[in-house]
């Protein structure tokens, strides 16, 4: 592996591809003082106020002068971004070289045309108050069925009542769509029967669906609530158990990018790695998401510029100054990132965060935004509106629709979705360290040619969509969900 990697000839610095001491030489440059990798070195002498070069975009400014050879980081860069709202102004730049693919991957063919990667049977509670009796059915279901063990999923969670207006209308609005996902083949609805959230008006925002699959009933009108339960799970597996799968096309693969314990490597290795998968997905057909509003933040007008029309630039323009505001509302500052473990693997800023975040989007035209609860319409690449946190993003994507997810991570990270999530490391040392967690090593980006390894990631990705391999993060039979909350609790 090489030494140090330059992203962009405009860039005013080098990032260390393994730890060095003072005196070290990289690239002909003296070092000042102990780097570690993932960090950044001035290739040349840098004036307090300089606005410091990344992927060939601002990063950050210094606050101090920096010699050549001297580390960056945070005692001596700040951001760059401020509380004011920029003018954006579309400047279409699209360029996808990316051929389609004509790769086949087994899936379950929805009546609506919609693809699962898995058949899950979820146990979907209207209010956490029942999640208790979940848990109750699903251990006494498995007991009768041991074969569904890993496929029934209590998408647990601790809302639907004591909320109002818009907290309470995306609680019931995410939890409506993950009763669409592909991956549910059959799903049972459960009410406590005094909350907030009522089963009636639940049910007219979940709409149509088959009601041999999706059942439903409330506790508090049954003596016993287990036997009538179990009874409705029985009728609803009758019909689910007998789904097979197909042979299909990359279009039905719908992909959602994530990221979390990022480091200085994820924008070198492992987002570019997703971005060159993305793209095929995207160009054959296929539907991509992309969350995390804040780690735009910085990098936004180069996904501006990649909007298919000025209708969806103005989309995106929106997404991004209303999640500001959300901010703002709350009297938070918006760049309060990168978190204490990115920093520690070298990103210092939120700009270099989001310019590195980004890249899993890669080329592909963002055809699309959508709210919180809303559901993938077009191909391509869709922004999801929602903050980075890893678990209120992931369900997020579920009640997107994606079937499938790409987690990258520098720091790893042990959670589970409630679709299968393959966690890809951004160095050798993560994915070695932490192999029960990670999947895939795109540390491998800096050693072998990255079209090899995007081809077998993406072989690996359609292994796992297949059902031929689990992810890892799969093995710990759990299936976490966390809803976007932004209002009070009475």
């Amino acid at each position: 592996m090489k030494d140090f990697i330059k992203i962009n000839d405009k860039d005013d610095v080098i990032i260390l591809l393994k730890d060095f001491k003072k005196g070290d030489v990289v690239d002909n440059i003296i070092l000042l003082e102990d780097v570690k990798m993932g960090h950044k070195v001035a290739i040349c002498d840098l004036k307090k106020g300089h606005h410091v070069i990344k992927y060939g975009n601002v990063i950050g400014v210094l606050t101090k002068d920096v010699k050549k050879g001297e580390w960056i980081h945070s005692h001596n860069m700040k951001t760059s971004l401020d509380e004011k709202e920029p003018t954006y102004v579309y400047n279409k730049n699209i360029t996808v070289s990316t051929e389609k693919s004509s790769l086949t991957w087994d899936g379950y063919l929805r009546e609506n045309g919609l693809a699962g990667t898995r058949n899950d049977f979820y146990l979907l509670p209207t209010v956490g108050c029942v999640n208790i009796i979940l848990e109750d059915l699903k251990e006494k279901f498995i007991s009768l069925h041991p074969e569904i063990k890993g496929s029934l999923k209590v998408l647990d969670h601790p809302y639907g009542c004591s909320q109002l207006g818009d907290d309470l209308n995306n609680t019931a609005r995410i939890l409506s769509s993950l009763v669409h996902n592909p991956n549910c083949g059959g799903c049972l609805i459960v009410s406590l029967g005094c909350e907030n959230n009522r089963l009636s008006d639940f049910l007219k925002l979940v709409g149509e669906v088959d009601s041999k699959r999706v059942k439903y009933y409330v506790l508090q009108e049954h003596d016993d609530e287990i036997s009538y339960g179990l009874k409705l799970m029985e009728e609803i597996y009758s019909v689910m158990k007998n789904d097979k799968r197909t042979t299909l096309p990359l279009s039905k693969i719908r992909l959602g990018l994530k990221c979390g314990g990022s480091d200085g490597f994820s924008g070198l290795t492992a987002n570019p790695l997703l971005g060159l998968v993305s793209d095929v997905i995207g160009v054959s057909g296929g539907q991509v998401a992309l969350t995390e509003v804040p780690e735009m933040f910085g990098a936004e007008q180069a996904l501006m510029n990649r909007s298919k029309d000025e209708k969806t630039f103005n989309k995106v323009v929106n997404l991004i100054n209303n999640f500001k505001n959300y901010y703002a509302r709350n009297n938070q500052p918006c760049y309060e990132n990168p978190s204490p473990g990115n920093k520690d693997g070298g990103i210092t800023t939120l700009e270099e965060k989001s310019n590195g975040c980004i890249l899993k989007g890669g080329d592909l035209i963002v055809s699309d935004v959508i709210d919180v609860g809303e559901r993938l319409k077009e191909n391509n690449l869709t922004l999801v509106n929602g903050p980075g946190n890893d678990l209120v993003a992931s369900t997020n994507l579920a009640a997107a629709g994606c079937n499938i997810m790409f987690f990258t991570t520098g720091r790893g990270t042990p959670f589970s979705s409630v679709i299968p999530t393959i966690k890809v490391g951004t160095q050798h040392h993560i994915s070695e360290f932490k192999k029960d967690w990670i999947d895939f090593d795109a540390g491998k980006m800096l050693d072998d040619d990255m079209y090899m390894v995007r081809d077998e990631l993406l072989k690996f990705l359609l292994d796992v969509a297949s059902g031929k391999v689990h992810a890892k993060a799969e093995r710990n039979d759990r299936s976490l969900i966390a809803i976007f909350k932004t209002g009070v609790t009475l």
